[in-house]
């Protein structure tokens, strides 16, 4: 398995900040609506900006398409689910001084990954030396029955992922190892600390459709519900 870094990228950072202006941006308009209004947002919902009927809405949509998400990568669950004990504690001192390790635990049929190549999809699972997930596509990391998502290599990859993804073909599994210094370093803590290593289960597929849109799609169900947790009607505001 090879070693990827957790780092950020500066694409990342700034569709980060520009998110976050946008958030802010927008709560600010919603209150400034609430208080014009004499408490009220000015859709006639609650003191939240947005009713809970909206919610519900936006709950709805994204819970049905994340059945057709589902449904849709049934197949690749089945593939990737089955390397689940994988995911075990390491040595992290050994981890840290090893570079990006990597190990192929199933060989794709697809294309081979090029050196900075962006253009596919990934399930994926990480964790940390003591056998703790951070994050994955898995709807339940510690009983999976599906995935609930799909990671866009185009918008940015830390370098350890990136060096750790290469030469995989589309359609393989494969297990990396990163150091710390080749993942979040001293940018995040993450596993309790700074500079940790990280170990992530990857399963590389063709950035095609029905997939990707159903992604792209999932990925603005979810966005659309967040905002209104935070008293935002996204179709109405955005």
């Amino acid at each position: 398995m090879e070693e990827k870094e957790l780092k950020t990228s500066t694409k990342q950072r700034v569709v980060i900040i520009i998110i976050a202006i946008i958030m802010l941006g927008s709560i600010i308009a919603s209150y400034a609506a609430i208080i014009i209004n004499g408490g009220k947002s000015s859709s006639g919902s609650d003191e939240s900006g947005i009713s809970e009927a909206k919610i519900l809405e936006y709950e709805n949509d994204y819970n049905a398409k994340l059945a057709v998400f589902k449904d849709a990568t049934k197949s690749d669950f089945d593939k990737f689910v089955a390397y689940k004990s994988e995911i075990k504690a390491y040595n992290e001192t050994s981890a840290n001084t090893g570079g990006v390790q990597t190990q192929d635990l199933l060989k794709g049929s697809g294309r081979k990954l090029a050196e900075g190549d962006s253009d596919y999809l990934a399930y994926y699972a990480g964790w940390c030396a003591d056998e703790t997930v951070f994050d994955s596509s898995f709807d339940d990391p510690s009983d999976p029955k599906a995935f609930a998502k799909i990671l866009d290599a185009s918008l940015g990859m830390i370098e350890g992922w990136n060096l750790g993804v290469e030469g995989m073909r589309i359609g393989g599994i494969r297990e990396i190892t990163i150091p710390g210094e080749l993942a979040y370093g001293e940018q995040m803590e993450i596993c309790g600390g700074y500079n940790k290593p990280l170990r992530f289960l990857v399963m590389v597929v063709a950035k095609e459709d029905p997939i990707k849109t159903l992604a792209e799609e999932l990925d603005t169900a979810y966005m659309k519900l967040q905002y209104a947790y935070y008293g935002i009607d996204y179709d109405a505001e955005m």
